[in-house]
């Protein structure tokens, strides 16, 4: 599965590369091609693969939007109107290389690039597009996608679950849906699946933030209090935190639907879930 998301962002990024400004081109590459776990277009595809994966190459165009999503979103992130990050996992971030307007444009280039891959691959199955470029769309946008996250950090008082499903679970519901339908099977029992590991991956990256190091994550930590963020280990502190983290994975996990993959899946949940809570964070939480 990686080696099919990484072929797909390939092709979209080359696509989108031939004439455009250099250094826009070369910002976009950087945000995209820089060490990420893939884990929501993974995700994606092992759920179409679940589902039958009849048109694999919608799959794997679904697939490379969800991640150009994201990498759009942490470009926009990194910004120094929002966490002034200097570093994202590991390498310097997209403004710190190339200044902040191409930062801001090349987030603006790959929001559009995700929407014309998909918009191009569904070609071979029209009847799927409607469904699936909509699910996609509110996993970005508002009122409940990363955009509305984003804007409720500008809020006075952020609800902190709307907040954190909508900066961090939308996309992931985006991800687990989207594999379905492009599979042309219903999104709706895999949307739990989704709603749980987002919220996983929220808590988890509460606790780095409050506990790791800029070494250890390979960007800026402390930013939540810094800037004043709600959070769930302020509100639970770090054992409780951690106890929600633990039981948000078994939650992803048992919502995974009966389906042929469904072993595989569990394994794949599973995994991220070693990621999520490396020993520091249990050390920390203990």
């Amino acid at each position: 599965m990686a080696q099919r998301v990484e072929a797909a962002l390939e092709i979209a990024v080359s696509r989108a590369e031939t004439g455009a400004p250099p250094l826009l081109a070369a910002a976009v590459r950087h945000a995209v091609f820089s060490g990420g776990a893939r884990v929501r277009p993974q995700l994606c595809l092992a759920i179409a693969q679940a589902c039958g994966d009849d048109q694999p190459g919608l799959a794997d165009a679904a697939a490379a939007a969800i991640e150009m999503l994201h990498c759009a979103s942490l470009a926009h992130d990194d910004l120094p109107c929002f966490d002034d990050a200097a570093t994202r996992r590991g390498r310097p971030s997209v403004h710190a290389l190339y200044g902040a307007p191409l930062a801001v444009l090349a987030g603006d280039a790959l929001i559009v690039m995700a929407f014309e891959t998909v918009a191009r691959a569904g070609v071979a199955a029209p009847s799927r597009l409607p469904l699936l470029l909509g699910t996609v769309a509110r996993g970005v946008g508002m009122p409940a996608g990363i955009a509305a996250g984003q804007a409720w950090e500008s809020e006075p008082s952020p609800p902190v679950e709307i907040y954190h499903q909508a900066k961090t679970g939308a996309l992931f519901v985006a991800a687990t849906m989207s594999g379905a339908l492009a599979a042309g099977a219903d999104p709706q029992p895999w949307r739990a699946l989704g709603e749980a590991l987002g919220a996983a991956y929220q808590v988890a990256d509460d606790l780095a933030d409050a506990v790791l190091t800029e070494a250890d994550l390979g960007k800026p930590t402390g930013r939540d209090e810094a800037l004043h963020r709600p959070t769930l280990v302020g509100q639970l502190g770090l054992r409780g935190a951690y106890d929600r983290l633990q039981a948000l994975v078994g939650e992803a996990v048992d919502a995974i639907p009966p389906c042929e993959g469904a072993r595989e899946l569990r394994e794949l949940v599973r995994m991220q879930a070693t990621r999520l809570a490396p020993k520091q964070l249990a050390r920390s939480a203990a």
